[in-house]
């Protein structure tokens, strides 16, 4: 079978992303009462429990229960297939400010990139997982 390089898969887009938690208690007051994201289902046996959230625009973060009593070790190297989780907002600083009233560590304050022809505002923070979450604020 052949492809064209340029012909896109239809309806291509992205449906979830999913984040092995630590803890996913945590996880879902980070992402529902912090962030504002809807659960719109939950499955799984106790013990390894999952919830997908809507982002709000048609995207999802599905949280996954540890596996057994440890969850997986979060990889430092600069390898591993998730480099970090982008969130986009219209409101940047006030998405930073809530985050971090609510407890979680700020490791890049609200910062204006150009991206080629795009401008952008990026911030990231450490999610209770050790995720790296990067808020996206096209300008």
């Amino acid at each position: 079978m052949t492809i064209e390089i340029n012909e896109k898969v239809p309806g291509l887009g992205i449906h979830h992303i999913a984040v092995q938690t630590h803890d996913l208690q945590a996880s879902i007051r980070l992402y529902r009462d912090v962030l504002g994201m809807r659960i719109v289902n939950e499955w799984g046996p106790p013990e390894r429990r999952i919830a997908l959230l809507d982002t709000g625009d048609g995207a999802h973060i599905e949280l996954v229960a540890p596996a057994g009593a440890v969850p997986l070790a979060v990889s430092e190297s600069p390898t591993h297939p998730l480099l970090h989780l982008a969130l986009t907002t219209t409101n940047i600083r006030s998405a930073v400010e809530k985050v971090r009233k609510a407890g979680y560590e700020i490791t890049l304050e609200a910062k204006d990139v150009q991206l080629g022809p795009v401008r952008a505002t990026v911030a990231f923070f450490i999610g209770p997982n050790g995720e790296r979450i990067e808020f996206f604020q096209t300008n």
